[in-house]
């Protein structure tokens, strides 16, 4: 028995290891990114608060469909991701997560989107091939257009759009326009944000023959460009919160978002990259659970 013990805890510790290494590679925290914009559809679909099932089953979503899309994106741009030095590192180049371990990451959270999607009403069920053209698609825009960090921007503004389906089970009509204000509001913050984090990669994208916005237009122009993204990004808050009669608390999150944008803004400079990841990292989390906050806040009023 001790033979057996013994023999088995190195493979469980092994794996553990392994699905670790994964939820770093993908950056899994991170999926606080999307999820606040998923609850904040949901709640203006609902008008406040929401059942135990929409949460549970939109939450399930909404992290098996970050996780599909970063497990396929870490697997297709392996060959790109080995040859800049900010990426060569990562576990999907060195080989400690072999890209078979990537793949079924995908497959299974492919199975858990679907599943969800089955069970939270018909049409996003119906739709539901829709958001895996993007989610799996994304990846690959980079080798051909410059409006890639656009695309991301959708697939993210998805998010929105999946959380006001969850609920209402609808998308057509004209009393769905707050989910359209809120899925090009979250496509224009991500552009925005993705725009100035690729601004590290220009030297990469150039010689690899990659059409980043920033590699083809320069640092300036697409730093500029980001500015243009938030600018927009806060102007379809306000005609959310407008369209939707929003309470005061909406509109302090809003203004504090927007200075929170500003202040990304400011701290990235062309001659001058070494504070991307505070913008990246640390600024757009709290840009996301704000908005939240203030348009749950708003909606409970």
């Amino acid at each position: 028995m001790a033979k057996v013990s013994s023999s088995s805890a190195p493979q469980a510790d092994t794996l553990a290891h392994k699905i670790r290494l994964f939820l770093e590679l993908i950056k899994f925290e991170h999926t606080i990114f999307a999820l606040p914009f998923a609850y904040l559809g949901m709640t203006l679909a609902a008008g406040g608060l929401l059942t135990f099932h929409q949460f549970v089953w939109v939450t399930v979503a909404m992290a098996s469909a970050r996780t599909l899309a970063f497990a396929v994106n870490r697997l297709v741009d392996r060959r790109f991701d080995a040859t800049n030095p900010r990426t060569a590192k990562r576990p999907s180049v060195t080989g400690a997560i072999s890209p078979q371990m990537m793949a079924a990451f995908a497959v299974l959270s492919l199975v858990l989107l679907a599943l969800a999607a089955a069970l939270l009403n018909p049409l996003a069920l119906m739709l539901f091939p829709v958001a895996l053209v993007f989610l799996i698609g994304y990846s690959y825009t980079k080798r051909f257009t410059s409006l890639c960090h656009w695309v991301l921007g959708f697939t993210d503004g998805l998010a929105a759009a999946g959380g006001w389906i969850a609920v209402r089970g609808s998308i057509f009509t004209a009393d769905d326009l707050p989910a359209y204000l809120l899925t090009f509001a979250v496509t224009f913050w991500i552009a925005g944000f993705d725009l100035i984090y690729a601004c590290q990669d220009v030297e990469h994208d150039r010689r690899e023959g990659l059409f980043s916005f920033p590699a083809k237009f320069g640092i300036a122009s697409a730093l500029n460009m980001a500015k243009i993204n938030h600018v927009l990004t806060v102007l379809l808050f306000a005609l959310l919160g407008l369209v939707e009669g929003l309470a005061w608390p909406f509109w302090v999150g809003l203004v504090i978002a927007a200075g929170l944008l500003a202040y990304e803004n400011s701290i990235v400079k062309p001659g001058d990259l070494s504070r991307i990841n505070v913008a990246f990292f640390n600024v757009n989390s709290y840009i996301a659970v704000t908005l939240f906050v203030g348009t749950f806040l708003a909606l409970l009023i």
